[in-house]
């Protein structure tokens, strides 16, 4: 069997941790192939939520093996939590793999995210404080310590060593902060070596060898197509590549072994932090959608802003992701409104744009322009078909999917795993019909 990838269309929050969760019980390895504990999944399994941050959403399935891919960073502490946190509520974590090749998210790299976020002042980013970007600033900069480097005390101390060099004199000559000891981050990080062990293989090949016995591989891309660092709204972005592509580098599985690209949208628009949003609203309908849609981070606790569904936002995701299907989210939220406003294009400096402008000045300035279509007051929660849904919802969900080029195959109608009306089949044959 080929492999999948889920993929966030927007800036995150999508709903990317239920779809995963609907697919993972159908397939045998969920895999997470970027990103750190700095984007969550929330996930309702039998009434119960589950909040996930590092750990794959397919954690939850009693068929899939969990894996924490090569292009993830790690912070070993956040990790445990998480691990101990599901397993006092009964779910079986022993399954769980990770990639020798995984950076690790050290103490000193989340010191340096939150007092360079405060130096910054205005122009700040907004990031978790959680250390992410600056462990992807060791990666590529070759400073970083994997997860290898646990299992051998001498080059980790000369690893850490090395990547605290420059790191102290920055924290003590411009953040005017003690200098971070090298033989205190070496034990703390030493003294999760021996819990961590076996969970650490190769995962490229495992994932590999899978494929090609006939398994089925489901890589979920943590953040969102717009905070991609090379395709996103940059500079307020994240430090990995959360597109189809980076899926590939981020699990060692190569793109010719990729058969479905998933997108994931919501209804609306929402994002956390700081940066361009056209659609965005100030009035009550933002906070209509704020409070019906439970619109909070699940890492920050921070409120998300709302808008408008972007259509020029999900037809450039479709390109750069090559999008094979849509899962829409979220739909329920907008019952209730008599008007559902619908952005079809921007205006920059008296200039209508059908597609997303070239650079971020635009994006920046982009005024949406709206069409309306019919809202619905029918309760659709309990929706088990397309045609369940009332004509407006119908006629609005086939408007978007005509927007974006790219056929919707699943709609999410609540929170529920179960609350998804299956379109078209999300997972080639011969795995079986949707659920």
């Amino acid at each position: 069997m080929p492999a999948i990838v889920i993929v966030g269309a927007q800036w995150g929050d999508e709903g990317k941790g239920k779809a995963t969760d609907l697919l993972g019980e159908r397939v045998d390895y969920v895999v997470k192939p970027n990103g750190g504990n700095n984007a969550g999944h929330t996930v309702v399994v039998g009434g119960e939520k589950f909040e996930l941050k590092l750990l794959p959403a397919g954690i939850l399935s009693e068929n899939a093996t969990p894996v924490i891919g090569n292009g993830v960073v790690v912070n070993l502490e956040a990790l445990f939590e998480e691990i101990d946190a599901l397993q006092s509520r009964g779910v079986d974590t022993s399954r769980l793999r990770i990639s020798a090749n995984a950076h690790i998210v050290a103490p000193y790299h989340q010191t340096i995210d939150k007092v360079s976020e405060r130096f910054l002042g205005k122009r700040a980013i907004g990031t978790t404080g959680r250390g992410i970007g600056p462990t992807y600033m060791d990666k590529v900069g070759r400073l970083g310590i994997r997860v290898q480097d646990l299992f051998d005390a001498s080059i980790l101390r000369q690893k850490v060593e090395g990547a605290l060099h420059q790191k102290n004199e920055l924290l003590v000559k411009l953040f005017n902060r003690r200098a971070v000891d090298a033989d205190e981050i070496t034990e703390q990080l030493l003294s999760y070596a021996e819990r961590l062990r076996p969970m650490v293989v190769d995962t490229t090949i495992m994932l590999n060898d899978a494929l090609d016995k006939g398994e089925v591989v489901l890589m979920e891309g943590g953040q969102a197509t717009y905070l991609d660092v090379d395709h996103g709204t940059y500079p307020f972005v994240t430090s990995s590549n959360p597109t189809s592509g980076g899926a590939c580098v981020g699990s060692g599985v190569g793109p010719t072994r990729v058969d479905r690209v998933i997108g994931i949208v919501k209804a609306y628009t929402t994002r956390v932090g700081a940066g361009p949003f056209p659609t965005e609203l100030f009035d009550e309908w933002g906070e209509f959608l704020q409070t019906t849609g439970g619109e909070v981070g699940v890492n920050t606790g921070r409120p998300r802003r709302c808008g408008w569904y972007d259509s020029l936002m999900i037809r450039h995701a479709v390109r750069i992701n090559g999008f094979t299907d849509i899962v829409l989210t979220k739909l329920d939220v907008l019952t209730g409104i008599e008007e559902i406003p619908l952005c079809i294009g921007y205006e920059v400096d008296g200039e209508v744009h059908h597609d997303m402008p070239m650079t971020q000045t635009e994006f920046h300035h982009a005024q949406p322009v709206y069409e309306t279509m019919p809202g619905w007051t029918e309760d659709i929660t309990g929706a088990l078909t397309f045609e369940d849904l009332p004509q407006n919802a119908q006629n609005y969900v086939k408007r978007l999917e005509e927007l974006a080029g790219c056929r919707i195959s699943a709609i999410g109608v609540g929170p529920g795993r179960e609350a998804t009306i299956q379109v078209h089949p999300l997972l080639p044959e011969p795995v079986g019909e949707g659920s």
